[in-house]
């Protein structure tokens, strides 16, 4: 007995080992996920700065996070069920099987994982397909003779800020019989109240929840009171079907121990459509159940929709002097010294929302679909799509907030129960390209926050903004990527906008910034920035290098095309460009690539260890002492190889400003990123920093080498990590210079990590979830194609990569559309809106539409 058991523990360990074995290594690029490759699948659905919850792979709800911050790991009991009267194992949850994870590994799962639903029956076989902002999953099952697809959306309409940031969302059930009988079955979506917080009762001991469950047509509301002394908990989600023949059942059975699920379970499997009217109080849960009759090859479907209104928050971040009110008038935030969301100004209740919703919801289905077909109708690479679309998810991920006022403020991710690094971190923001682009107005309230809210009198720009935007403390560095690329922002979003009015508005703060920058970190005039220089790395550069100086150079050259176009004095800038330029190219530059020469000595700034007195995490030891004679400053690259060495002209290139160096050794930069930078196995690669973004065998650009010798002992604090965002940016970099298959090579082994088996592939994460440097994949569009509009000229740029025969997309501020040559032929298809065009320029010379 005991070999027989043994033979039979071995025959299903290679029978598991082989399925595992027969799993294909890869997925084919912007196709549908299967398999392995559902295991961490998970879709945002919601709107901009709004709350989302993501649909899995499987087709189950989780990452609810409606109320003002991320909650990762709250996956509520709620769900969807399917049930064919008569039929055996006819009554499942229409989720495919419960990834392995989950199982065991997740927190209570040794006693169990009660109080879920794992152990309801399931489909068989599911499949997944992204087209943001819709996703697909499709169910199959031999006990279930039907088709059955789950498509998942919310508002996303280019141009549209307003309607796409709606605290909605939608899951449509679309069932279709394949027999050749009739089918009597019921749809229900079951849900515990996932709004509820316990409230500690003014007695102790005990709690009161506050929460209750409340009725609206065809559905429910699950409520959470506020208390006085937390108005934030204040919170509800509205959940309702588009069927005047559902029922609903507002209060479960209540008992003990597992008793609502079991009867809860039991209604399903009979098909019962259970009538129960709202009870006072908390209740175990809510159903919704719709009855469908289905003929042979009838096909019907039902719309579950999601509203829900959390007007207050306890989110406020930042500092703010001691000489300005905590809520003045002047900044914006007159209405709570806490934020508030965008659409509590909009709509009075959850009521007010859902009816909004239902109202206009074909109309922006319509809207939203049309965005997906005309984006998905494109020439570009698979690769290049995917990491575009599954990108733009970061927008309805809660690193977004959009405040009362309708002014963006965002993270830099999320961690799993909060926001991550606050205040629209201008250095990492830089890398995002997509909002300025489909949003151009939301990414304007940026750069006005920037340069009039966040700059004070001398042109300090605080890097990070107060939350709510008000008038921070300058009491740290100002941040040279951050504020020198908001010079180069100021030029697009000008050119994206059209409007000359709003740049002269800015204007006189814009040249204080820079006049800041050249007195902080150029006191001397070189036209490099020498001075220790706070960036990206969280740390400061000791002396002129190629990434920062590059930025330098970049806003000197945007400055004066502002200031030309204003007619305003700009012959200092043009002669400290110049200067820059020449040391750029001949001293920085050491054959191959960009470097940093150290400086620490004879600046007008203390030394080091003087200078980092204060600073987080910094701490000159008496063994960093040594390290700083030897080598000098902590935290440096100095010979190494930065895959951000010539960032500043890539921020140039996509703001539509020239490279700000000599091209070629531009490009002759980039190759050597590529060469030495890039690897396709990290397997013998050492990082003591962070690791999980790339690990073990899987490939990846890193931040910084020393092909040549010369690594410092302590170089700057994530040399040895991995970036999505620095990816992206090389990967586009690389693709204006014409080397397309080296960026493309990029794309490919970044997006292999984010294929669904380890990592989400909706959630590229860096400092947190929903990374806003991953942004910067907007960026790999206009490296292929050149594509870019500019409404002050009402000119059309195309300088394609990829040859004399494509189609892209364009999103512009006053419509959208496909773009792109036919034999060398522009044209362009307007599918949303106007795009006003009076010349076109394809790689260079004016070309007449085909």
């Amino acid at each position: 007995m005991r070999n027989s058991l043994f033979v039979l523990l071995f025959l299903v360990g290679c029978a598991q080992s082989s399925f595992a074995d027969n799993q294909p290594d890869n997925r084919t690029f912007n196709d549908e996920y299967t398999g392995a490759f559902l295991n961490r699948v998970a879709f945002p659905i919601g709107g901009i700065g709004a709350g989302m919850f993501c649909l899995e792979g499987t087709g189950a709800i989780s990452h609810l996070s409606l109320r003002n911050k991320p909650d990762v790991h709250n996956e509520p009991t709620c769900f969807s069920a399917f049930s064919i009267k008569g039929r055996p194992n006819g009554a499942k949850v229409l989720e495919g099987p419960v990834p392995g994870w989950k199982i065991f590994g997740k927190p209570e799962s040794g006693n169990g994982s009660g109080s879920g639903t794992y152990g309801l029956p399931r489909f068989e076989h599911v499949s997944f397909l992204a087209r943001f902002p819709f996703c697909t999953v499709e169910l199959k099952d031999k006990d279930i003779p039907c088709d059955i697809k789950i498509t998942g959306w919310s508002p996303f309409i280019p141009g549209d800020a307003d309607n796409s940031s709606l605290p909605v969302g939608a899951l449509e059930y679309h069932f279709k019989n394949t027999s050749a009988s009739a089918i009597e079955a019921v749809y229900s979506f079951n849900s515990t109240n996932f709004m509820k917080i316990p409230i500690p009762s003014e007695w102790g001991g005990t709690y009161e929840s506050g929460d209750e469950i409340l009725p609206i047509q065809n559905g429910f509301i699950l409520a959470q009171k506020e208390s006085e002394e937390h108005p934030h908990y204040q919170g509800d989600c509205a959940v309702f079907v588009d069927h005047n023949d559902a029922v609903v059942d507002h209060c479960w059975f209540r008992g003990g121990w597992f008793d609502p699920m079991t009867m809860t379970w039991m209604n399903i499997e009979n098909g019962d459509l259970k009538d129960t009217p709202p009870q006072k109080g908390s209740v175990p849960g809510a159903s919704i159940i719709v009855p469908l009759n289905l003929e042979p090859g009838e096909e019907k479907t039902v719309r579950l929709h999601f509203a829900w209104f959390v007007p207050h928050s306890d989110l406020k971040h930042g500092s703010e002097p001691p000489n300005v009110k905590e809520c003045d008038p002047a900044t914006g935030c007159c209405d709570s010294s806490y934020y508030i969301p965008w659409y509590a100004g909009q709509f009075k209740d959850v009521k007010e929302v859902s009816k909004y919703w239902k109202m206009h919801y074909s109309e922006l289905q319509q809207k939203s679909r049309l965005f997906t077909d005309t984006f998905y109708d494109t020439s570009l690479p698979d690769e290049v799509v995917e990491a575009v679309a599954a990108n733009l998810t970061i927008l309805k991920s809660p690193t977004v907030l959009r405040q009362k006022d309708g002014k963006l403020w965002c993270w830099e991710g999320c961690h799993d129960a909060s926001g991550c690094c606050y205040g629209s971190c201008t250095h990492v923001w830089n890398y995002a390209q997509a909002i300025p682009h489909l949003f151009p107005s939301l990414e304007r309230s940026l750069r006005e926050t920037e340069f009039l809210v966040s700059q004070d009198s001398k042109g300090h720009q605080t890097f990070r903004t107060n939350l709510p935007i008000s008038t921070p403390a300058h009491d740290f560095h100002a941040a040279t990527d951050g504020q020198l690329g908001g010079m180069m922002k100021m030029y697009r979003d000008w050119r994206i906008s059209g409007d000359t009015e709003w740049l002269e508005k800015l204007w006189p703060n814009v040249k204080s910034s820079m006049d800041f920058c050249i007195e902080t970190w150029d006191p001397k005039h070189k036209g490099v920035l020498e001075e220790p220089h706070h960036n990206t790395y969280d740390i400061e550069f000791w002396g002129p290098d190629g990434m920062c100086t590059s930025f330098y150079l970049g806003a000197l050259n945007a400055i004066v095309k502002m200031g030309e176009a204003l007619n305003e004095d700009v012959d200092h800038y043009v002669q400290l460009y110049e200067k820059g330029r020449k040391i750029m190219e001949n001293e920085l530059f050491d054959g191959e690539y960009f470097i940093q020469r150290i400086v620490w000595q004879g600046l007008e700034a203390s030394d080091p260890v003087k200078a980092a007195e204060g600073q987080w995490n910094v701490n000159y030891s008496d063994e960093a002492k040594a390290i700083l004679q030897k080598e000098g400053p902590k935290y440096q690259y100095g010979k190494g190889c930065l895959s951000d060495g010539i960032l500043g002209s890539w921020i140039s290139s996509v703001c539509g400003l020239d490279d700000v160096v000599d091209p070629d050794k531009v490009k002759s930069h980039l190759k050597s990123v590529y060469t030495y930078n890039l690897k396709h196995d990290l397997t013998d690669h050492v990082n003591p920093q962070r690791p999980s973004f790339a690990v073990g065998n899987e490939g990846g650009l890193l931040l910084c080498t020393w092909p040549k010798g010369g690594k410092l002992s302590l170089p700057f604090v994530y040399s040895n990590e991995v970036w999505t965002g620095i990816e992206y940016q090389v990967a586009s970099h690389l693709m204006m210079h014409g080397l397309v298959e080296e960026g493309l090579d990029i794309v490919r082994t970044c997006r292999k990590r984010y294929d669904g088996r380890i990592r989400n592939p909706f959630n590229e994460y860096e400092c947190g979830h929903w990374y806003a440097r991953a942004m910067a994949s907007y960026g790999l569009i206009q490296g292929l194609t050149g594509i870019r509009y500019d409404a002050i000229s009402k000119s059309l740029y195309i300088d394609s990569k990829i040859g004399d025969t494509f189609k892209s997309f364009l999103s512009t501020e006053t419509g959208f559309g496909t773009v792109g040559l036919k034999k060398g032929k522009p044209f362009v298809d307007v599918k949303y809106g106007d795009i006003d065009i009076d010349v076109v320029y394809v790689s260079g010379e004016i070309e007449t539409f085909e």
